[in-house]
């Protein structure tokens, strides 16, 4: 079954469209995507996913091989499967710009479509979001940790699975890393691909000045070699040697990477066998179990690191690995919807967000309101997608990309911590609060 079928879903969601199939329920409905709560060690979150979930909306529809499978199930009449043949997405989004820096409780994403297609779309959307939001969340304090370094996402091989390499390349790069080791990645989202070599490639050769010789002579524009198989501050002595004898032939060495030990201590060492062999041009690049709290302590200890790969704790987001989120009703049928459940209760109405930035243009506060409301400030929802037609002049990747740097230049000083800051001031407007006391009133909007 392709990871593109409508079926790659929750019973749930096609169980309702039966039952409202039945009664006759498909009128306008607007579900807005939010994250209830910033997890601990979290002072932000930046929206991603976006364009994955645009591709989704625009290419929904039911092959005869998903109706078929869904007969088999004897759960749903053929008049409703009949109906299934051509629905299509055809209703309108607004979302935050991919990139952007929120907080809890304002609104990334709002679907405003007739209420099947807008509620089928419900976990695939939040599947999307969800995942690279996570990612490039934690892939941006990963640069806030170590800005000005060259950082390469190396996830590929410890990812929950082949989609999530994809897509957390992709969020990583987005937040502001400068490369994937991911081949396809690379290719598919037009991200430059960085890689080394392995240390088996070292072991397979009689010793490692032979590996390293070959291994430059095979890839002469792109020589990083890694010197930490067996014993690292020799094979930084032979890597002196082996730069010598490229030198004739006008290869250089572009850096080393060491991948187990004390790093620190290692790139010091390393640091001054290259400088003393006349090859302060060689850069250091490290791996192996980091994070943005490890970046931190190897930069506080003046560790001559010039750049980090990053995997397992980056596109796991190990401390943080998925977000409070949800995908509300909060309009049908132009009548306000809110969800009252302990602990879980949503604002009413379709709504909007607005950031205030200061004189010095460092945001200071953004306001919650209904969406017709208007407020001094920068409105964070915009159009992307009308009448299930994707906006054409939507930013690119390499767009988004530098709007999340300047995103990241805006927070305030103290949301720049690793650590938990006081949290950023969301106001919610007059107007939103007295809607949400009709509704629950039951006077509605």
């Amino acid at each position: 079954m392709p990871i593109e079928s409508p079926l790659l879903t929750d019973l749930y969601e096609l169980t309702m469209l039966q039952a409202y199939f039945d009664a006759g329920m498909n009128e306008m409905a607007s579900f807005e995507f939010f994250v209830r709560e910033l997890p601990r060690h979290r002072n932000f979150l930046m929206a991603a996913g976006l364009e994955q979930v645009l591709d989704y909306l625009e290419n929904l529809r039911f092959s005869s091989d998903d109706l078929s499978l869904l007969a088999q199930t004897g759960r749903f009449t053929l008049a409703f499967l009949k109906s299934l043949e051509t629905l299509r997405f055809t209703g309108d989004v607004e979302a935050m710009r991919e990139g952007t820096v929120f907080y809890a409780e304002e609104p990334i994403l709002r679907v405003t479509a007739p209420m099947r297609e807008a509620q089928l779309v419900e976990s695939r959307v939040m599947n999307l979001l969800h995942y690279e939001t996570v990612v490039a969340s934690k892939a941006a304090r990963i640069v806030l940790a170590g800005p000005g370094l060259d950082l390469v996402d190396f996830g590929l091989r410890r990812a929950h699975g082949a989609e999530a390499a994809l897509l957390s390349a992709r969020a990583s790069y987005l937040a502001g890393f400068g490369g994937t080791a991911t081949v396809l990645a690379g290719l598919q989202f037009g991200i430059p691909v960085q890689g080394t070599m392995a240390h088996s490639y070292v072991q397979a050769h009689a010793d490692e000045f032979t590996a390293f010789e070959q291994f430059a002579r095979s890839q002469p524009k792109h020589v990083t070699l890694l010197i930490d198989t067996y014993n690292t501050e020799a094979a930084a002595a032979k890597v002196v040697d082996v730069a010598r004898r490229l030198e004739r032939d006008g290869i250089a060495i572009k850096a080393v990477r060491i991948d187990s030990g004390d790093l620190a201590d290692h790139a010091r060492r390393v640091r001054r066998i290259l400088d003393d062999g006349h090859l302060t041009h060689v850069a250091i690049f490290a791996s192996g179990s980091l994070d943005e709290y490890r970046i931190r302590d190897l930069i506080s200890a003046k560790a001559p690191i010039d750049g980090f790969g990053v995997g397992t704790r980056m596109n796991t987001s190990s401390d943080a690995p998925y977000l409070d989120c949800a995908y509300k009703l909060v309009e049908y049928a132009h009548k306000p919807c809110r969800k009252r459940s302990e602990g879980k209760a949503t604002w009413p109405g379709r709504k909007a967000a607005f950031r205030h930035e200061g004189a010095n243009g460092v945001m200071d506060g953004d306001w919650l309101t209904l969406a017709h409301e208007n407020r001094d400030g920068i409105a964070l929802l915009e159009p992307v997608m009308t009448a299930g037609v994707r906006r054409r002049d939507l930013p690119s990747l390499a767009d988004s990309r530098d709007h999340a740097r300047r995103q990241l230049r805006a927070l305030p000083a103290r949301l720049r911590a690793l650590e938990a800051a006081d949290s950023y001031p969301v106001a919610v407007s007059d107007a939103l609060k007295a809607l949400a006391r009709k509704v629950d009133a039951g006077v509605g909007g």
